[in-house]
């Protein structure tokens, strides 16, 4: 229950940061200057850089998390304290929903939350926040030129990658169904980029006003946020599951705080003096600060934003955390359903100049979406609520029903192991507490 109620949480803080993103690259503003009739000179508020920025600036309020939760020795995913005879030996025994945890040596070694966080480990974790970096800013140039929902289903080609990884990086095995479940996942995203070059159109307009090209651009930026950000979920789960771990809320709060510096003293300069329509450059931070200094609904939206970024990335973490680098993969996965029924809801209900029109090809995104669906299924499987491929006619003759039960199987030796795994924990416990009172 825990973890759906994470998974959900991510969902919808997810869908909302993704929204206010798009919906902050159509605001206008003005910098304060005039033009030559005296009146204030308005130009459209699309700052990628900034809104990176904004993420890792939201994100080291998990450093304040983290030393409040350590300090006050609260219960939170990734931090034991005061454990007793009783639940120092608990091992969450592995499920078809939670197999993919039961390899991690934070939830199975009594001692590690007496481990004190080592100093490398604060520079280590500056790692991820360089990934995160590189793939928040290819996919926030690449939303430039792309609608929210395609956005959204572009970036659920980062299970492909997250899968390839696990496989060759992590030597997780992964069995026919997998790979049959990433197929689909690779047809669902050639599906939604077609859709964004039809969307595009023969006129060289598109429903986000972007050519042809630059539509072509925009995926091709998108594809590489996605394989660069798969690379980022499959070292944090990493980073959360080695000898001596790094909490969640360390993680988060260290990438931001990385990510600031890195953005201060390496993406902004470049973005200064790279050469732009923003002024002459990328993106020129001086005019940037002027008009969000300038504008209300700027900032509104800014501080929407960073609220909404904050608590997804949170969230995403921690179901990293309880299950794995996969299901951070899937749940990117489900937020353009979401994205999708709520930029409809805002187009028609709320406010014609933002959301998103529906298009004679919005019925192609609909397909690229139930495809994407289903490969996720496949992939899930034995889990419930997923598709197993036993010769219906929707597995169009694959029948791995043998493989099912092969899994199956080590799903209950895993059980067993984790269950003598966890007397063996309580014993040690009880024989220690009782060795500490003989010598008192």
């Amino acid at each position: 229950l825990n973890e759906v109620i994470l998974f959900l949480l991510a969902i919808i803080f997810g869908t909302g940061c993704s929204i206010c993103s798009k919906t902050m690259m159509s605001l206008h503003g003005t910098n304060g200057t005039l033009d030559e009739q005296g009146m204030p000179t308005v130009e459209l508020f699309q700052k990628p850089l900034f809104q990176t920025f904004g993420m890792f600036v939201g994100m080291m309020f998990g450093l304040a998390m983290h030393w409040f939760v350590q300090t006050f020795r609260l219960s939170f995913p990734g931090y034991d304290f005061d454990q007793d005879a009783d639940n120092e030996g608990d091992v969450e025994i592995p499920t078809e929903r939670t197999s993919l945890t039961s390899k991690m040596k934070a939830e199975s070694n009594v001692n590690d939350a007496s481990k004190e966080i080592p100093l490398w480990m604060y520079f280590f974790l500056a790692i991820p926040a360089i990934f995160d970096l590189a793939a928040t800013a290819l996919c926030m140039m690449g939303l430039q030129y792309l609608d929210v929902s395609i956005y959204q289903m572009l970036r659920g080609s980062g299970i492909i990658f997250v899968a390839l990884m696990k496989q060759n990086v992590l030597k997780d095995h992964l069995h026919q169904y997998h790979w049959v479940g990433v197929f689909w996942n690779v047809v669902s995203v050639v599906i939604v980029g077609g859709t964004a070059m039809l969307a595009s159109g023969g006129d060289g307009e598109g429903s986000n006003n972007s050519s042809t090209s630059q539509t072509l651009w925009g995926v091709c930026l998108l594809m590489s946020g996605a394989f660069v950000q798969a690379v980022q979920f499959v070292f944090e789960e990493h980073v959360m599951t080695m000898d001596i771990p790094a909490p969640p809320l360390l993680l988060i709060g260290m990438e931001g705080l990385w990510g600031t510096i890195l953005s201060v003293f390496v993406m902004y300069p470049l973005g200064y003096y790279l050469p732009g329509s923003d002024h002459g450059s990328y993106e020129d931070p001086f005019n940037t600060w002027a008009m969000f200094t300038h504008s209300k609904n700027i900032q509104t939206a800014f501080f929407i934003y960073f609220f909404t970024i904050f608590f997804y990335n949170l969230f995403a973490v921690l179901v990293t955390f309880k299950l794995s680098s996969v299901w951070h993969a899937i749940l990117d996965n489900f937020r353009p359903i979401t994205v999708w029924g709520t930029d409809l809801f805002i187009y028609y209900c709320i406010n014609p100049l933002f959301g998103e029109v529906w298009t004679q090809w919005s019925y192609l995104q609909i397909v690229g979406m139930a495809v994407l669906l289903y490969g996720t299924a496949i992939y899930n499987a034995p889990n419930a609520g997923s598709l197993l491929l036993e010769g219906q006619w929707w597995a169009f003759g694959i029948n791995l029903s043998s493989e099912y039960e092969e899994v199956k199987r080590e799903l209950e030796e895993a059980e067993i192991d984790a269950k003598w795994e966890a007397k063996r924990q309580e014993f040690k416990v009880r024989t220690h507490s009782s060795m500490l009172r003989a010598r008192g």
